[in-house]
């Protein structure tokens, strides 16, 4: 018996194979693929933007967080405080500098809020333009707030701060040394002498001609001093420009 016939007239390939190749062939010569949706190029650009998108609404918010609880950029509105900041000068605030029983101390330079200090403590405004303004301030993409100011502290709770004829300063009894003063400007030209109530401060720009400090809110309510708790935090370091990189001149609790 022929055993071999039933597998010489299978040819060369079996009915699985070759239905398998014909299916190859009308796949490759002329029947287009079907189209995956997740490769069509227009939904890959959409879902790209939309990536690119939601990466910036996370890095914005994260930044914001960091800006908000951390270190927040600054910058530096008026002449003030020359020569130690400039106009335009972006200076980095520690907000962990007090926020864990440390306080502030002469010689520091503090950004703190000047409602009801230096400013009414309720100014009219608009409250979704003033949350766009302080997100973007809080950025260092825009001038901060009205109510924000950058001063150094010259007394603290219990000091007893006095300028006299000379426009030296002396706290309580020692003449103070102010190297950080804009050159030609004395300590004051306003004589004054002030006690500093516990939990407050006595701030004073160095450039004192050009400043409007403490001694400028002497006969409004809270005399010009600055409650502790509206203190922001503590101008450690100069950011920006790169020609200005360095510390914001704090020289309290003898850091030099």
């Amino acid at each position: 018996m022929d055993t071999e016939a039933p597998h010489t007239q299978r040819g060369h390939s079996s009915p699985d194979e070759g239905e398998g190749r014909s299916r190859f062939v009308l796949s490759g010569a002329g029947s287009a693929p079907e189209s995956d949706p997740d490769q069509d190029p227009g939904k890959a650009g959409w879902l790209t933007w939309r990536r690119a998108a939601l990466l910036g609404v996370v890095c914005t918010a994260l930044l914001l967080l960091f800006s908000n609880f951390v270190m927040q950029p600054f910058l530096i509105p008026s002449r003030s405080m020359e020569p130690t900041l400039a106009v335009g000068d972006r200076v980095l605030v520690n907000k962990l500098a007090y926020r864990f029983g440390g306080r502030p101390e002469r010689g520091d330079v503090v950004v703190f809020d000047g409602k009801g200090s230096f400013v009414p403590e309720d100014p009219d405004g608009n409250p979704l333009g003033e949350a766009l303004h302080g997100a973007a301030s809080a950025l260092g993409l825009a001038e901060p707030s009205d109510t924000d100011f950058v001063k150094r502290v010259v007394g603290v709770g219990g000091d007893d701060v006095v300028c006299g004829e000379d426009g030296r300063i002396k706290v309580n009894g020692v003449l103070l040394d102010e190297p950080y003063l804009y050159p030609g400007d004395s300590g004051s030209k306003v004589p004054f002498r002030i006690v500093v109530p516990l939990g407050s401060l006595w701030v004073m720009g160095d450039h004192r001609s050009q400043s409007r400090d403490s001694r400028d809110h002497l006969g409004e309510p809270g005399g010009g001093m600055v409650p502790v708790e509206k203190v922001i935090g503590r101008a450690d370091w100069i950011g920006w420009p790169v020609s200005r990189w360095g510390d914001a001149g704090s020289v309290g609790g003898g850091r030099g």
